[in-house]
């Protein structure tokens, strides 16, 4: 319960902090979320592809042989 009421007091009670975030820190910070959100779906694509195509050569080699 206290921490609850410290993390409340701190998101309230703030004051300012001035901060600057310059345009090369703006584009990295962006550039790694791409970069993050890209290798998230070659990931998930590489799982469903490559099991998908090696059913396919199997069924083209049925085919063949029939």
């Amino acid at each position: 319960m206290n921490f609850f009421i410290f993390v409340l007091s701190i998101l309230f009670f703030s004051t300012k902090a001035y901060a600057y975030i310059g345009p090369g820190l703006g584009l990295g910070l962006i550039g790694s979320i791409f970069g993050l959100i890209i290798s998230i779906f070659v990931v998930l694509f590489a799982i469903v592809w490559f099991p998908l195509k090696k059913i396919l050569k199997k069924n083209k080699k049925k085919i063949k042989e029939k």
